[in-house]
C-alpha cells in the first residue's frame, strides 16, 4: 500500500494490500478500499463507501458525495462499487437516499468515461460502457452490458435493459428494451443492437429471432401484450427472448416505441 504524502487518509479508512493512494486525494472515515486499486489523483471519496479490487480512479473523480436530492437530511446511506472499473476524470457517484434500499449500487469490469454521473439510489450491472458527460437521474437501474453514447440523460426511475446501445445526446424519459438501439432528443427505438449483439459472437439465428419479435411486438395498432401472445406462439423460446418478454411485462415506467 502506498500513500502520497499529500493524499488526507482517515485513520479509520480500510485500505487493503496494494492500494494506492495518489496526490492530493482525499478517503473519507468510513472508507473500505479492496486491494489494488489505484486513486491517480485528486480524487474524493466520502461517505460510507465500499470499492472492490483493482478499479482505477481518474484525477477529480467524487464518489460518495451527499445526494442531490432535497429530502436527504445526512441519514446513513451507502455507496458500493465492485471490481475491475474504470471511473475516468470528474465522473461523480452518489450516495443514496432512504427512499429505496439506501445504497447507490455499482458493478463490476465497467467503464465510465470522463463526467460521467451516477445519481443516488441507482442500480448499475456489470460490463456498462458510460460515455462521456452521460448522466443518470436518481433510482435509475442499469443492466448488464449497456452502452450509453455521450451525453446521453436518463430520467428518474428508468430501466435500461442488458446490451441496450443508446444513441448520443439521446433524452431517456422510459425504459429501455434489452438488445435494442434507442436514440435522439426524445428517444425513440430503432430496433435490434443487431450489430453489437454480432461483435459479441452471437450466433445469427437468436439476432434473427430477436428481429422477428421485434416486428411482433412494435406495431402501433395493437398492444404490448398481444404482441407478446403472437411471439410466443409463433418463435420458438430461448432465453434471451425470454429476457426481453420479461422485461416487457414487468415494465412499470412504460417502454420507447
Amino acid at each position: 500500500m502506498t500513500i502520497h504524502p499529500t493524499a488526507l487518509v482517515s485513520g479509520r479508512a480500510k485500505l487493503a494490500e496494494g492500494v494506492n493512494i495518489g496526490p492530493y486525494c482525499t478517503v473519507g472515515d468510513h472508507v473500505a478500499i479492496a486491494r489494488d486499486t489505484t486513486l491517480i489523483s485528486h480524487v474524493v471519496i466520502e461517505g460510507r463507501t465500499r470499492i472492490g479490487e483493482r478499479n482505477t480512479l481518474y484525477p477529480f473523480v467524487s464518489i460518495g458525495s451527499p445526494p442531490q436530492d432535497i429530502g436527504y437530511r445526512g441519514e446513513d446511506t451507502e455507496v458500493i462499487i465492485g471490481d475491475d472499473n474504470l471511473i475516468r476524470e470528474y465522473t461523480t457517484i452518489n450516495r443514496a437516499t432512504t427512499k429505496q434500499d439506501r445504497r447507490t449500487v455499482v458493478g463490476s469490469e465497467n467503464y465510465f468515461m470522463a463526467y460521467a454521473h451516477v445519481a443516488h439510489d441507482c442500480v448499475l450491472g456489470n460490463r456498462i460502457i458510460m460515455g462521456n458527460a452521460s448522466t443518470l437521474g436518481g433510482h435509475v437501474q442499469v443492466d448488464d452490458c449497456a452502452v450509453f453514447g455521450g451525453m446521453v440523460a436518463v430520467h428518474q426511475f428508468v430501466r435500461i435493459g442488458a446490451h441496450a446501445f443508446l444513441g448520443g445526446k439521446s433524452g431517456i424519459d422510459r425504459d429501455v428494451p434489452p438488445f435494442m438501439i434507442v436514440s435522439g432528443e426524445r428517444a425513440k427505438l430503432y430496433g435490434v443492437n443487431q450489430r453489437g449483439l454480432a461483435r459479441l459472437g452471437w450466433p445469427p439465428e437468436k439476432i434473427e429471432g430477436l428481429k422477428k419479435a421485434y416486428r411482433m411486438l412494435w406495431r402501433k395498432t395493437r398492444s404490448f401484450s398481444e404482441g407478446v401472445e403472437q411471439v410466443r406462439n409463433e418463435i420458438p423460446s430461448f432465453p434471451e427472448l425470454e429476457q426481453l418478454l420479461s422485461f416487457l411485462t414487468q415494465s412499470r415506467r412504460g417502454i420507447l416505441r
